[in-house]
């Protein structure tokens, strides 16, 4: 039986995400969580880190990012007894939404927001699987901003440092919390 007590919970998790190359392009080392989701105590253990963190903080609510954001996101919401919003690529969501612009390495994207999913002074954690160029992120804290919520920290499970976003988040004033990284594109 193994000792969770003396566990290293970034490297155990770490070692739960499989490498793709070459995928979705050439020259791209693809992090996939698909395995640590699909095994019952790394998803557990993953779920339980952020709750631990985040649960005397008096968060209102979670927001997670499309589309990985979602799968951890609510989970963590639904431990933490506090609602979910969804931030998604724009089109996707029916009511009145509020969007903000970012730029990706071959043009822009857009992520939306429904205009009534927070309120002034709500405590917003923000959630997505990964950091690489920190766009989504950005974009995602810029619109939780413009509705007036509190945005307490942006967390993920995997940063890739060497692709800057980490840094350009928290030079947004945005505290970031990483499980992981991973060196290289």
């Amino acid at each position: 039986m193994e000792n969770l007590s003396n566990l290293d919970y970034a490297s155990y998790l770490k070692g739960w995400i499989r490498t793709v190359p070459d995928w979705p392009h050439e020259g791209v080392m693809f992090r996939d969580i698909t395995p640590l989701l699909q095994n019952p105590k790394s998803f557990r253990v993953l779920i339980d880190l952020f709750v631990h963190r985040y649960m005397s903080e008096q968060v209102d609510l979670i927001a997670g990012l499309d589309a990985r954001g979602f799968i951890i996101g609510s989970v963590l919401a639904y431990e933490l007894n506090v609602g979910f919003v969804p931030i998604r690529k724009k089109g996707k969501l029916p009511y009145t939404t509020v969007a903000e612009e970012y730029v990706l390495e071959y043009g822009n994207a857009s992520v939306e927001m429904h205009t009534d999913a927070c309120k002034q002074g709500d405590r917003v954690v923000l959630i997505d699987d990964l950091v690489a160029t920190g766009g989504t992120m950005i974009a995602g804290y810029k619109l939780l901003k413009k509705l007036g919520a509190d945005v307490l920290e942006a967390a993920a499970i995997i940063d890739l440092p060497e692709l800057g976003g980490s840094k350009l988040i928290r030079r947004e004033g945005l505290p970031l919390f990483t499980v992981c990284e991973f060196e290289g594109l």
